[in-house]
């Protein structure tokens, strides 16, 4: 286990058992987190469990993190970087690095190796990068954008002149990713709780994705795999992100011989960009050629 979750493991197990232990009590001060605190406790969560990791001072609303992914485009990503001689060469080394786990998670899945690679060159440049922002930060921040006065306070200070768009369309985006957030928060938590993992010590994209394979947590929820055998499912190993990303596209309906047309439409499960997919294709196209390299 790498030490970002090594540490957050034994740390957190001693910390509160997740409900039977410290009750604390909501701060007297105000707390950018303090609606949506009472909201999760509505739903379910434990109330001393909320107050703790939210009184957490690492807890904080993340708002160039928001204004990240509120200019976030697509179509400006360099995909061409993934498709040069050093990356593709890179991606072979990792072929033969992780041969054994690759061919596991074929047998199990009917997954090339070569695609599963490709997806973990494009989503963590093959674990080598990953992002800094704390997932329960990010999807705390998201989440109550539902409250107006946030959205209010994101649009006028970092937003308006940043963005040729419109105050309405922002609210509508805003309105959206709160909703969505809210159920990857409450997935998060739970994935977490399951795994005995400090919530506040988990870094991703400033979409909330996380791990090598940069996964949502519904996603690790419905689709991780622990494939080391080690008792948790932890996508910063390079065999349960293997397994895991296997196991998603067979799940979504990957299957040996796949036309082009139809894997491209899988791997759009993944993430819905036409860019995406065929780069994703294209490396796993070169990876598959035979001869020297």
């Amino acid at each position: 286990m790498p030490p970002l979750l090594a540490a957050a493991v034994v740390g957190f197990v001693c910390l509160l058992g997740w409900a039977d232990g410290a009750h604390g009590e909501p701060s007297k001060t105000a707390h950018p987190f303090a609606t949506l605190q009472q909201r999760l406790i509505g739903d379910g969560l434990d109330r001393s469990l909320i107050n703790h990791v939210y009184g957490r001072p690492e807890v904080t609303l993340d708002e160039k993190g928001l204004t990240a992914y509120f200019l976030h485009r697509e179509a400006t990503l360099d995909y061409d970087q993934f498709l040069t001689s050093s990356s593709i060469d890179k991606a072979k080394d990792y072929l033969k690095k992780h041969g054994a786990a690759l061919e596991h998670a074929q047998s199990l899945y009917g997954v090339e190796g070569e695609v599963v690679t490709a997806i973990l060159l494009v989503e963590s440049r093959l674990g080598t990068f990953v992002s800094k922002r704390l997932v329960l930060n990010t999807l705390s921040s998201l989440a109550s954008l539902d409250e107006t006065a946030k959205r209010d306070m994101l649009w006028h200070t970092y937003i308006k002149k940043r963005a040729p768009t419109s105050k309405d369309r922002f609210d509508r985006w805003a309105l959206r990713k709160s909703a969505w957030a809210y159920g990857e928060l409450q997935a998060y938590l739970t994935y977490v709780k399951e795994q005995n993992v400090d919530p506040v010590s988990v870094y991703g994209s400033y979409a909330g994705a996380l791990g090598f394979a940069q996964f949502i947590p519904s996603s690790i929820l419905k689709f991780g795999r622990d494939g080391n055998k080690d008792g948790q499912i932890n996508l910063y190993e390079h065999t349960d992100a293997i397994e895991s990303v296997a196991n998603y596209l067979k799940q979504h309906g990957w299957k040996p011989g796949l036309k082009r047309d139809e894997a491209f439409r899988i791997v759009l499960c993944y993430n819905r960009s036409s860019y995406y997919a065929d780069t994703i294709l294209k490396v796993a196209e070169r990876l598959a050629r035979p001869g020297p390299r």
